[in-house]
């Protein structure tokens, strides 16, 4: 007993030491302001030629939304988020959020306008101009985020928005944007949390938003196979000796502690996918597009029909449409597959308002080899099941806290571990079921990208809003040109997989 109140003592000094290192570095420094975690500050420092870290996002609005109107929600609502008038400053321990003295509106609410096209074509001149806005980096002197207004847009209004990954992540971001709506509000008044410094700040969400549900075995295994995220690091170099180690605990710690270490080992030494003409040396422009919304209805009925879920029903279209993308330009795709990072939020739903990036990744190989859309869809839904209680996510969310400790060269070669190995990103999100309006108009689409890393260059957005499922894709001008090519393959690859569901024997 008194070894065990001695080493506690110690490790609470050894916590006070570092955050009062930290802090005479920040006050070194002459900043006042918020510590940036260790998760959000590696996103920070991701931005590269080729793919920068802003999630992108389009409002289709209807009738058009006046710019003074527009400008007053966004001061009433979202600037009530201290991290939208903050900076981001960087110093040699990592990043601090700093309030933006000379915030000015007319620098993150601008006004746009597109070239003429001929009736009909006006979605191309937005494309063609949001994609140009994706490699376009914000203003580091500033407030990470801007919204660009195109105020005659199809007899309505566009409004396309940018903001940066080092401020949230897509699902806070969605629920925060979701504030400027009509009838939407502030985030709510809650009290300010300690702020913590290093790696803490990672460890302390877990351990607050993930662990609680779980038990106190588990939680005791989740210590012993990885300790926090930096242990976690020397079990991916090392995994062998973090499973002896967990087996010197009770059969139940040493289980779990196993299940980790197994998930940690395959996310470092997970195959390459198959090579495509999707995967290479991206350049430095991008491409967008996206499609028409597929009846949400529809798509529910064919998942219940086949004992699938939703999910699982896009995800085969998605893997459809680039297997039937990569045959139209002459590729063999029989038997290939492709990864794709699918991020997994890792925050309850009702904390969605917080900021921050708290969410992990999970490899999912598409099969775009598979033509039988049946077949394609019952093995997208096998591999979704076996990603279920993988700790994978959690795994992925620690590399990045310990990536943000890392300087920069360092940060990029830990973070090559999933760009070498992925094709795409993939998103997922379910909308609002019912159509919502701002300033009086209604927002008939809602589309948003979220950013590739790395060398990877091709993203692949799925959101349902209004009673309706619409695809995107955003890709690199030199491995994917066209990605309306893929784009128009969705629809026909679902519709392909609705029938022969209506074809089958369901009597038998």
């Amino acid at each position: 007993m008194v070894t065990k109140v001695i080493a506690k003592k110690a490790a609470k000094r050894t916590k006070t030491v570092k955050q009062n290192v930290t802090d005479a570095v920040v006050g070194a420094l002459g900043l006042q302001g918020e510590r940036m975690t260790k998760v959000d500050t590696a996103w920070l420092r991701m931005d590269s030629d080729s793919n920068l870290m802003m999630i992108v996002g389009v409002w289709v609005i209807e009738p058009g939304v006046a710019v003074e109107a527009l400008r007053t929600r966004i001061e009433e609502r979202l600037l009530k988020y201290p991290r939208f008038v903050q900076r981001a400053v960087e110093d040699a321990a990592g990043a601090t959020w700093v309030h933006d003295d000379a915030f000015d509106m007319s620098n993150h609410l601008v006004i746009e306008k597109l070239p003429e096209r001929p009736t009909g074509q006006e979605q191309h001149a937005l494309q063609d101009r949001l994609a140009e806005l994706t490699m376009q980096p914000l203003d580091r002197n500033r407030p990470l985020w801007q919204f660009h207004l195109v105020e005659k847009y199809k007899g309505g209004s566009a409004l396309m928005v940018r903001i940066h990954h080092c401020i949230a992540d897509g699902i806070a971001l969605i629920s925060v944007t979701q504030s400027l709506v009509d009838g939407g509000a502030p985030p709510p008044q809650r009290p300010l949390r300690e702020v913590h410094y290093g790696l803490e700040a990672a460890e302390d969400w877990i351990a607050d938003s993930l662990l609680k549900p779980l038990t106190n075995m588990t939680v005791k295994a989740l210590g012993a196979a990885g300790e926090g995220a930096a242990r976690s690091m020397g079990l991916m170099m090392e995994p062998q000796k973090g499973v002896q180690k967990g087996m010197n605990g009770s059969v139940d710690l040493a289980k779990l502690a196993y299940h980790a270490l197994s998930d940690l080992a395959a996310l470092a030494l997970m195959p390459d996918d198959s090579p495509t003409r999707l995967k290479g040396i991206p350049g430095q422009t991008k491409r967008v597009a996206w499609c028409q919304p597929l009846p949400l209805d529809e798509v529910k009925a064919v998942g219940r029909a086949l004992n699938c879920s939703v999910n699982d029903v896009l995800l085969s279209s998605v893997a459809g449409a680039i297997g039937q993308y990569l045959k139209a330009q002459g590729e063999t795709v029989a038997g290939k597959e492709i990864r794709a990072m699918v991020p997994v939020n890792l925050r309850a739903l009702e904390k969605a308002y917080q900021l921050g990036n708290q969410f992990g990744l999970a490899p999912l190989v598409l099969p775009i080899g598979l033509d039988n859309p049946i077949e394609r869809v019952y093995e997208v839904r096998r591999r979704m099941q076996g990603l279920k209680g993988s700790m994978q996510p959690l795994l992925a969310f620690g590399l990045l806290a310990v990536a943000g400790l890392m300087v920069k060269p360092v940060q990029d070669a830990l973070l090559g571990l999933f760009s070498k190995k992925t094709t795409a990103v993939m998103t997922n999100v379910p909308g609002p079921r019912e159509k919502l309006t701002i300033c009086g108009s209604r927002i008939e689409e809602s589309l948003f990208w979220v950013p590739q890393s790395g060398t990877v260059g091709l993203g692949v957005s799925i959101l349902s809003y209004g009673g309706g499922v619409q695809f995107g894709v955003v890709s690199d001008a030199t491995l994917c040109p066209n990605p309306q090519e893929i784009i128009d393959q969705f629809e026909p690859e679902f519709a392909k997989l609705a029938m022969v569901t209506l074809m089958l024997p369901w009597g038998e």
